[in-house]
């Protein structure tokens, strides 16, 4: 890291290139953080969270017992030891609150003024955060599952909804209406999200195993369903034009949007290219899933390599996304994990289990470890300090410049040593002087006065 500020410094490398892989540092060092409490008020189990990507600094969070929680993220007490408190709160008693589970909570992704909830009780609500009341509500035949907003689109307002039904429905908050209903799966709908790369473009998941790409504004509407064996004929029949071989209940596109997570009953989890619709193949072993509803799992934002994390039983296993390898599991829950979400600016997690906790994951604190060249420099410094006298001689006795190295690297050696404790004496070199702190330094050195001023500020 330090030959990243230093290229950075001198204007040699990007600065995204330094912000990457930091964040890669600081994601691969998530810990549970014991130092920080979420406060406590879901009395069942945490369904759904979201942060809102405008300050980064409020959390949505619904629980089984229908009850929407705002928290405040951000340490106002200044303490090292602190509990993220809640803001306010959907409560039984509130007139509005939802009947049954809460099963997606979203924020307006452009404005912290407005949240969106859906539920058990076949409805979708649009909130008003400064008054929490309800400011619309569709209902809808059927329970619904999953329901997302885009989080970049500027040129329609549309809320995809799953729902126990087969049809994917389109809701538009500027007329306050369903403006469009997708038909093509068989079974109900687990989960939905739109692109962050095309405005138009959702991605839907079904009980049917099944996985399709969608561009509402064409007629027909589905775009690609996903194949799991990539066209090619599989030995199974009723596995053909499947994405998995169980029912489909999570999915997630990457940062970039160039491709998409899916996850099933199966235990497997796939990458998919979002142009061509093709199975990557990537293989990330058997991935414990045995949720009977959507499981939001969520992914990194921008690391050098992202990565991916999936609740796994009562722990969270993070996975970097294009190689497959599992890096490490976060235990800390004592029940099944339901959600999970990232905080892209400070590399932090939050995770939702069914022990009504929500605990926050943050990177660990530890000293750097030296990069290569540091290593290879202070290994290089100790071999030279280890020389005897008649072999520092034969290699400080090479012409101009590389001597001239070979005594800066030997004084610096010796510097370091100093800083160290007593070292054995310097052998000469022939034709340059050992540094010292007398007057005749400077005129006798070739380079004066700038080689020991570089000298010491190497030194320092």
């Amino acid at each position: 890291m330090l030959s990243f500020l230093s290229a950075r410094q001198s204007g040699l490398e990007d600065p995204l290139r330094l912000r990457r892989a930091q964040s890669t540092r600081r994601v691969l060092g998530l810990e549970l953080n014991k130092d920080r409490d979420v406060e406590r008020i879901h009395g069942s189990g945490v369904n759904t969270l979201d942060i809102e990507p405008v300050e980064g600094r409020y959390m949505l969070s619904g629980g089984s017992d229908g009850v929407i929680v705002l928290y405040d993220l951000e340490n106002t007490s200044r303490q090292p030891y602190y509990t993220c408190k809640a803001v306010c709160s959907v409560g039984r008693s509130h007139p509005d609150v939802h009947k049954y589970s809460v099963e997606t909570v979203q924020w307006y992704p452009h404005d912290t003024g407005m949240f969106t909830s859906s539920s058990f009780d076949k409805t979708l609500k649009v909130w008003d955060t400064n008054t929490l009341q309800a400011a619309d509500v569709f209902h809808f035949e059927e329970t619904v599952y999953s329901h997302h907003m885009s989080p970049g689109a500027t040129k329609h307002c549309l809320v995809a909804v799953g729902t126990r039904g087969p049809k994917v429905q389109l809701c538009d908050l500027k007329s306050g209406s369903c403006s469009h209903i997708l038909q093509g799966h068989r079974q109900e709908i687990l989960a939905v999200s739109w692109s962050p790369r095309y405005d138009y473009i959702l991605a839907t998941a079904s009980a049917d195993s099944r996985v399709k790409l969608w561009d509402v504004r064409r007629a027909s509407g589905c775009l690609l369903t996903l194949d799991q064996h990539n066209g090619k004929k599989s030995q199974a029949v009723e596995s053909a034009n499947t994405a998995h071989n169980g029912k489909v209940n999570g999915l997630c596109f990457t940062s970039d949007g160039l491709h998409l997570l899916t996850i099933g009953t199966d235990n497997r989890m796939r990458l998919w290219n979002s142009s061509s619709g093709d199975n990557t193949l990537v293989n990330y072993g058997k991935v414990c899933n045995d949720s009977r509803k959507g499981l939001k799992f969520t992914v990194s934002y921008g690391c050098s390599s992202e990565f991916v994390f999936v609740p796994y039983g009562s722990t969270i296993a993070v996975y970097a996304v294009y190689s497959g390898e599992r890096l490490t599991m976060l235990k800390g829950h004592y029940k099944s994990v339901d959600c999970c979400v990232f905080q892209p600016d400070f590399q932090e997690l939050y995770s939702g289990s069914r022990d009504c906790n929500i605990l926050a994951w943050v990177p660990s604190l530890y000293e750097p470890v030296p990069d290569d060249d540091e290593v290879e420099a202070s290994m290089y410094c100790s071999g030279l300090s280890s020389l005897s006298t008649q072999q520092f001689q034969r290699f400080g006795s090479c012409p101009f410049p590389a001597g001239e190295m070979i005594w800066q690297l030997r004084a610096l050696a010796d510097f370091l040593g100093d800083l160290s404790g007593p070292q054995s004496p310097v052998p000469p070199v022939p034709g340059y002087l050992v540094p010292s702190s007398g007057p005749e330094f400077n005129s006798q050195h070739p380079h004066g006065d700038d080689s020991r001023l570089h000298f010491q500020s190497i030194a320092n």
